[in-house]
């Protein structure tokens, strides 16, 4: 018996966000058909600082169940990563490891897969001028999304810091020869943006549901505990609201609790799941001028799916380590 450890590298050269779109595709159907065990994420707070995020999972097809387990030590200046993790492998006949995977790769790729999905599914067929709100690996990873489901026809990104802004246009634009344009503020980055992104770790809102134009489709990603909002409750009544899996986006979406609590939206603003929409059991847009939200907070699913193609893929190519045990 073996452990095959994937490392970050390893997992982007077998993993492209293109292929992961697909990929998401079926899982998230599979999601909402019932066809996974997916426990709320837990987070314990470490007695020095710092936390350990653990997301456990089981899927019916492909048979696997595993983890993720995560450390938030955030505060060092830059020096150093603020997430570390693996995503745990575990076959189904007898509860072996199978797989030790890298998450940063897992999440950032699986991540922008599902934002590219619900782009697919719920921006209009002519969507193409896109707007970034952040500069970080979510970022980078949603541009290669939105780029692999829409041909775009104008990028603007926006940060805090203005110059992480344009180095970010500069270096993402040469590696993907398209143009982007860094925007001083959100409401510049967002006039007339048919597809926005919000991808920072704002706590409370930045962009107002007065600057989004009619028509457009957002993905809100960098807001995952229930305390913090990227967007206002305002934006949050206006759309269509799609999440990943309900039960989690009822417990830890900020920007959909904030709301509720407003008195702004009632328990059934939430339209249904991503893949209810990919499957057909749910409507999606229904008209032009519809504003429509997809909430993103991950699931266990989604990291289950996609180690288990990386380790598949792996084995056939001979990458990684195989330690004996």
């Amino acid at each position: 018996m073996s452990i095959r450890i994937i490392r970050e590298a390893e997992v982007r050269a077998i993993l492209p966000v293109d292929r992961c779109v697909a990929l998401m595709d079926e899982t998230m159907r599979a999601v909402s058909a019932g066809r996974a065990v997916l426990p709320l994420r837990s987070v314990m707070a470490m007695p020095g600082g710092g936390a350990l995020g653990n997301m456990p999972g089981c899927l019916a097809d492909p048979a696997c169940f595993g983890v993720k387990l995560v450390s938030l030590f955030p505060g060092d200046g830059g020096r150093h990563p603020s997430h570390h993790g693996v995503v745990l492998l575990f076959e189904p006949e007898h509860g072996r490891i199978e797989a030790i995977v890298d998450a940063s790769a897992i999440t950032a790729i699986r991540t922008a897969a599902v934002s590219g999905l619900a782009t697919r599914l719920l921006a209009r067929a002519d969507a193409g001028d896109l707007a970034l709100l952040g500069v970080g690996t979510q970022a980078r990873s949603h541009l290669r999304a939105m780029l692999a489901v829409r041909p775009l026809r104008r990028i603007r990104v926006w940060a805090r810091d203005g110059a992480k802004a344009r180095a970010f246009a500069e270096s993402e634009g040469a590696t993907h020869g398209v143009a982007i344009e860094p925007a001083a503020s959100v409401e510049a980055a967002v006039a007339g943006a048919d597809i926005i992104c919000t991808l920072t770790k704002a706590r409370a809102p930045i962009l107002s549901g007065g600057w989004v134009a009619p028509g457009a489709h957002l993905n809100i990603v960098g807001s995952s505990v229930v305390t913090a909002a990227e967007i206002d409750v305002a934006l949050v009544a206006r759309a269509r609201f799609f999440v990943d899996y309900r039960p989690s986006a009822e417990a830890e979406a900020g920007e959909y609790r904030m709301a509720l609590a407003a008195g702004a939206i009632g328990p059934d603003h939430i339209v249904g799941e991503i893949g209810a929409v990919a499957s057909g059991a749910c409507a999606g847009r229904i008209a032009p001028e519809d504003v429509t939200l997809y909430k993103s907070l991950g699931v266990a699913a989604q990291d289950l799916a996609a180690a288990y193609f990386v380790l598949d893929q792996a084995r056939r190519r001979n990458i990684g380590v195989e330690v004996p045990y």
